[in-house]
């Protein structure tokens, strides 16, 4: 409950009562539990960015069940049904391969993501969920330089596995069709 005091003819918010409505707000928070199916995704979706953001890469496969697809695809092929896109993985196997040579053979200039995501819709579906996530990465250079690297839409199936939400496929959907030639790190 808000409780103005005037003060130079201004309501004045005392830290009790605006205390009390936070309180009030996080203890509805607080009643969510990881078995919530629509928490857990969200937290699939930002814990997945936030380890390729920090360069926890090898954590990367870990997000997808062992036969997921992983696609980046340009929006102008996705939209015409058009299968080549910029890079695939399907299977674990793949992406943990991707990211040994990521490690091992690649070479490119060091620089690191930063994703920024909007709030996922999840729609449930008879065999998971069917989510759609819209994000901005910024890529840092070595330099200090910034710029916005690529923006697009995840759209995700995600199953549950022994309760765990994991990627059964996701399609990164880019925006436009030029693509950075140093695309090496998952988006």
């Amino acid at each position: 409950m808000w409780s103005p005091r005037r003060r130079r003819g201004r309501p004045k918010l005392r830290s009790v009562d605006s205390g009390r409505a936070i309180g009030a707000v996080w203890g509805s928070i607080k009643g969510m539990t990881a078995n919530d199916p629509i928490s857990a995704i969200e937290n699939l979706i930002v814990d997945c960015a936030h380890d390729i953001d920090d360069d926890n890469l090898e954590a990367w496969p870990d997000y997808f069940a062992e036969d997921a697809v992983y696609q980046i695809i340009p929006r102008r092929s996705f939209d015409q049904d058009l299968p080549l896109g910029v890079l695939y993985c399907e299977g674990k196997g793949m992406m943990i391969d991707r990211i040994e040579a990521l490690r091992t053979a690649n070479i490119f200039e060091p620089h690191t993501h930063c994703h920024l995501l909007s709030q996922p819709s999840i729609k449930e579906t008879g065999e998971g969920y069917k989510v759609r996530t819209n994000f901005n990465v910024v890529r840092t250079m070595q330099d200090g330089g910034m710029e916005i690297y690529a923006v697009g839409k995840f759209l995700d199936a995600i199953v549950f596995e022994n309760g765990k939400p994991l990627f059964q496929d996701r399609r990164v959907v880019l925006e436009s069709h030029r693509v950075d030639i140093l695309l090496v790190v998952p988006l």
